[in-house]
C-alpha cells in the first residue's frame, strides 16, 4: 500500500520463531524503515517481541550471503548458479554412482520449518535421493514430544496444547513460553495470556530448575532436578490412581491400557520419587490434587522435558496425566488444533489410521533405529566416520548448523573435514557450511511467502495467514523451492539443467491425485483437468498451497462448498480466525485401534529404565547438573549476527547458585571452566539465587569463535558453545533424542584448571 511520502506498508508473518506474529513493515523502495506488531491481526493482536524488527536488520545483514559460493581448498569463490549446480552434479552423481544412495547424507535445521519452499519441496529431494541417512534438527529438540503423540493418537503432529485462553489451572514443565512465545504450542503473548489466567482466578504453577521469566510471572515456582520429570510426573499419576482422583470421563470408552499404566505408577509413589526430584512427597500430592480439583486444568512440558535421557516417557505421561484428569480434548485443557493445511490427523477416514510405526530401520554404525524417516543426528559423525559400505562421504545441508546445535560439536567438526563432498543451501558462512564445497544461499525472509504449515496446527486458536514476499526475488537470485528440486533433478540422474517447471508438475500431480482421489476429501471425484484449469498461472509453492487449503479441512473442494482458498488468504493483511480451538475426538485418531492408546509398548517398556533413578542418592553424591536456557533476544545460533540482538549485556554465562559458587571459590564474572566427558568450555560467571542448587546453566547456540566464518556480528560475541559438554552416547532411546539437559559436569576457575 503506497503512501504519500513515497513509503510503502506490507503486512508479514515473523519467521523467527513458533509464535507467527504479524508485522506491519514500512518500507521505502529496498529499506525497512520501521516494524511493528500488527495491531488488527486476530491472532497475534498486535505482539512482537524484539525479535520481529530485527528481521530487518537480518534482511540487511552484509554477511548473508547473496551469490553462490564454491570453495577450492581453503579460498571462496563467487560463482553463477549454472557453475553452482555443474559442480554439485559432477561430484554428487559421482559419489552416488559409486557408493549408493545411503552415500549421501542430509541434514535439514530448524528455520526449514518456517520457509514454505523448504517445507514443501525438500520433501521431493529427499524421497528422490532416496538415503537413509536422513538427520535434522527435530532430534536435538521436539523428538519425544511427536514420538509419544504418535504413539498416543496416531499421527506426530497430534500433540495437544494448552487451551490457555479458557483454562483455570495450568502446570509449566520444562518450559519458559514467555521468551520462547510457546513452543509446539504457538501463542504471541503468553506473558499477556498467563496474567489472563490470573486475573480471572486461575492458578499457573512452574516447575523448573531456573526460575525462569515465565517461573516469575506464575502463582508458583518449584525447582525441579534436571533429568526427573518423568519421575515427578509419575508420582502425579500415581495420586491420581491412588486416591481415586483419576476421571477420564468421556475419555474412558476411547482408553486403551488404564490398567497397564495404574500398574506401571504403583511403585512411583510421591515418596519414593521425592529424593530423586529434589520435590518433597507432600507437594507433589498436593500438585496432584490440586490438578484433579480444578475446574478445568492442563499440563503443558516442553524442551526441558524432551531433551533428556527420558524425554519420551515425560512427554506420555503429560498427556497421560491430561486424560486421568478428563482434561484432554475439552475447552480450558489441552486440546487439538485443526490446521487448514497439512494436518494428517484431519486427512483420511476419521477415527482410525495406520498408526505410527518406528525402527524400520537401523542407522550402520550403532543400530539404532530410524523414527518418522529420520535417524537420531547424535549417529550423524560416525556415519561419517566409520569405513565400510553406506559410508556417508557427501552430506547436504539445509538451513542449519549442527557444528554448533548438535552433541560434541567438536567431533562433528573434525567429521565434516573428512567429506568427500558437502552442499549447504544456507545465507550464512557459519561453523558448518565453512566445511561445504558449494553453498547455495537462500532467500530473505521479506523476499518469500510465508505460511506456517507446521505451526497452525500447534496454535492455541485455529487460524490461518498467507504473507505475500514484502520484496522481490532479486536479480540473479533463486527460491530455495527451485535449489530443492534442481537438487532433486541431480540426485535423480536429470543433470544440472533438469526443467524446474517439468519437476515442479510431477510434485503437483503427485499432491492432485492424492486430493482428489480420497473420498474423504472436499474435492473427491473432482476432475484433474478441472482442478488444473483452477489453479493455472500458480507455480511452485503457491499451487501446492492452494490445493492443499482447498482440499483441506476448511477448504472449498473447488467449488464443493463455501471455504477457504489461496486467494482468500491473498487478499487479507491479516490472519483469518477460524475460530477456538473445539473437541476432536475420536474423529482425530489414526490409531489402528481407532482408541487412545494409552501404555504404548515401546513407552512402556522403558520404563524399566527410570526404575533404576528410584535408588536414594546421597547429596554429596550428585554432580553438578548442566541444563540449556533461552534469551527472549536469541532463537538458535542464525540470530546471532544481528546486531539488534545481541547487544547490550553478555547473555552467554554460566549461572551458578551462590552457594555453589561459594563452595567452588567462583566470583560473579570470574571465567570459569566447564567439563564433561565429552569436553570442555569457558565461560563467565553469573550467580543467582534463580537456579536451583547443584544445577549450572548456559545457554544454547554459541560458540562462534571458529575460523573460516563469515558471521562479523557473531564472532565479535561469541560465546561458548554448551553442546561441546553434550554426549554423542546418549540419547533418550525411544526417539532418538539427544540428550543436552540434565548432563554432569564439573566446574573450577578457569586459571586454576589443568590442561
Amino acid at each position: 500500500m503506497q503512501t504519500e511520502n513515497g513509503t510503502a506498508t506490507h503486512f508479514h508473518t515473523c519467521p523467527l520463531c513458533e509464535a507467527n506474529c504479524n508485522l506491519k513493515l514500512v518500507t521505502r523502495g529496498r529499506e525497512v524503515v520501521s516494524v511493528r506488531g500488527d495491531d488488527d491481526d486476530p491472532f497475534s493482536h498486535g505482539f512482537i517481541c524484539p525479535k520481529g524488527p530485527a528481521v530487518a536488520e537480518l534482511d540487511a545483514d552484509p554477511d548473508r550471503l547473496r551469490t553462490p559460493m564454491i570453495r577450492r581448498g581453503e579460498t571462496w569463490h563467487e560463482a553463477t548458479w549454472d557453475e553452482a549446480f555443474r559442480e554439485i552434479d559432477a561430484r554428487l552423481t559421482k559419489i552416488l554412482a559409486e557408493h549408493g544412495r545411503n552415500a549421501v547424507g542430509v541434514y535439514l535445521g530448524n528455520p526449514s520449518a518456517h520457509h514454505v519452499g523448504v517445507a514443501l519441496f525438500s520433501r521431493a529431494m529427499l524421497r528422490t535421493l532416496g538415503s537413509h541417512n536422513v538427520f535434522s534438527a527435530s532430534t536435538v529438540d521436539q523428538m519425544p514430544k511427536q514420538v509419544s503423540a504418535g504413539l498416543m493418537f496416531g499421527t506426530a503432529l497430534s500433540v495437544p496444547v494448552p487451551d490457555v485462553d479458557r483454562t483455570d489451572y495450568l502446570m509449566i514443565l520444562g518450559a519458559n513460553p514467555l521468551v520462547s512465545n510457546g513452543s509446539l504450542m504457538t501463542a504471541p503473548d503468553m506473558k499477556g495470556r498467563i496474567r489472563a489466567i490470573r486475573a480471572r482466578g486461575g492458578k499457573v504453577v512452574v516447575l523448573d530448575p531456573r526460575r525462569t521469566r515465565t517461573a516469575e510471572e506464575s502463582d508458583e515456582h518449584v525447582f525441579i532436578r534436571p533429568g526427573t520429570d518423568a519421575l515427578f510426573l509419575f508420582g502425579v499419576v500415581h495420586v491420581l490412581l491412588e486416591e481415586k482422583l483419576a476421571k477420564p470421563g468421556t475419555l474412558a470408552p476411547l482408553l486403551n491400557g488404564l490398567e497397564r499404566v495404574a500398574e506401571l505408577a504403583r511403585e512411583f509413589s510421591p515418596e519414593r520419587v521425592a529424593d530423586a526430584c529434589g520435590i518433597d512427597a507432600a507437594t507433589i500430592r498436593r500438585l496432584a490434587r490440586e490438578l484433579a480439583g480444578a475446574k478445568t486444568a492442563a499440563v503443558y512440558a516442553r524442551i526441558g522435558t524432551c531433551t533428556q535421557e527420558f524425554g519420551t516417557t515425560a512427554s506420555w505421561l503429560v498427556d497421560v496425566i491430561n486424560v486421568l484428569t478428563g482434561n484432554l480434548d475439552r475447552e480450558g485443557g489441552a486440546m487439538f488444533p485443526k490446521g487448514a493445511v497439512g494436518a494428517a490427523n484431519a486427512m483420511g477416514a476419521p477415527g482410525r489410521g495406520r498408526g505410527v510405526k518406528l525402527g524400520r530401520f537401523r542407522s550402520r554404525v550403532r543400530g539404532v533405529p530410524e523414527v518418522f524417516g529420520e535417524l537420531p543426528v547424535v549417529c550423524l559423525a560416525e556415519e561419517i566416520e566409520t569405513p565400510g559400505s553406506d559410508q556417508i562421504r557427501a552430506l547436504i545441508t539445509v538451513a542449519g548448523n549442527p557444528a554448533l546445535s548438535t552433541p560434541n560439536g567438536e567431533r562433528l567438526t573434525r567429521a565434516l573435514a573428512t567429506l568427500d563432498f558437502m552442499v549447504s543451501v544456507d545465507i550464512y558462512l557459519n561453523e558448518t557450511t565453512r566445511h561445504a564445497h558449494v553453498i547455495l544461499p537462500g532467500l530473505s525472509p521479506l523476499e518469500q511467502s510465508h505460511f506456517p504449515f507446521a505451526f497452525t496446527q500447534l496454535a492455541v486458536r485455529n487460524f490461518a495467514r498467507y504473507s505475500r514476499p514484502t520484496f522481490a526475488v532479486p536479480a540473479g537470485q533463486v527460491p530455495e523451492w527451485q535449489i530443492m528440486l534442481r537438487l532433486a533433478g541431480i540426485v535423480a540422474g536429470q543433470g544440472p539443467d533438469a526443467s524446474i517447471d517439468a519437476l515442479d508438475d510431477f510434485v503437483f500431480e503427485q499432491q492432485l491425485e492424492k486430493a482428489i482421489g480420497s473420498e474423504h476429501s472436499p474435492a473427491y471425484g473432482r476432475s484433474a483437468d478441472d482442478v488444473r484449469r483452477a489453479l493455472a498461472g500458480r507455480r511452485g509453492p503457491e499451487r501446492l498451497l492452494d490445493l492443499m487449503l482447498r482440499t483441506g479441512p476448511y477448504g472449498d473442494g473447488f467449488g464443493a462448498r463455501d471455504g477457504l482458498t489461496l486467494a482468500q488468504l491473498e487478499q487479507s493483511d491479516h490472519a483469518i480466525d477460524l475460530g477456538p480451538l473445539a473437541p476432536r475426538l475420536p474423529d482425530l485418531l489414526r490409531t489402528p485401534s481407532g482408541r487412545i492408546e494409552l501404555a504404548p509398548e515401546p513407552v512402556v517398556a522403558d520404563v524399566e529404565r527410570l526404575r533404576a533413578k528410584l535408588a536414594p542418592a546421597t547429596a554429596s553424591a550428585r554432580p553438578l547438573l548442566l541444563v540449556g536456557r533461552r534469551d527472549l533476544r536469541s532463537n538458535n545460533s542464525w540470530m546471532h549476527n544481528v546486531e539488534a540482538l545481541v547487544s547490550g549485556k553478555t547473555r552467554c554465562t554460566l549461572h551458578l547458585h551462590p552457594e555453589d559458587a561459594h563452595a567452588l571459590g567462583l566470583g560473579d564474572g570470574e571465567t570459569a571452566v566447564v567439563r564433561s566427558r565429552a569436553g570442555s568450555i569457558e565461560v563467565p560467571v553469573e550467580i543467582t539465587d534463580g537456579i536451583m542448587r547443584g544445577v549450572v546453566s548456559v545457554p544454547h547456540g554459541w560458540g562462534h569463535d571458529q575460523r573460516g566464518t563469515r558471521l562479523g556480528v557473531a564472532a565479535r560475541v561469541a560465546g561458548a558453545n554448551s553442546n561441546r559438554l553434550a554426549e554423542e552416547d546418549r540419547f533418550d532411546p525411544v526417539s532418538g533424542n539427544a540428550v543436552l539437559n540434565g548432563i554432569e559436569v564439573r566446574v573450577e576457575r578457569a586459571a586454576a584448571a589443568n590442561p
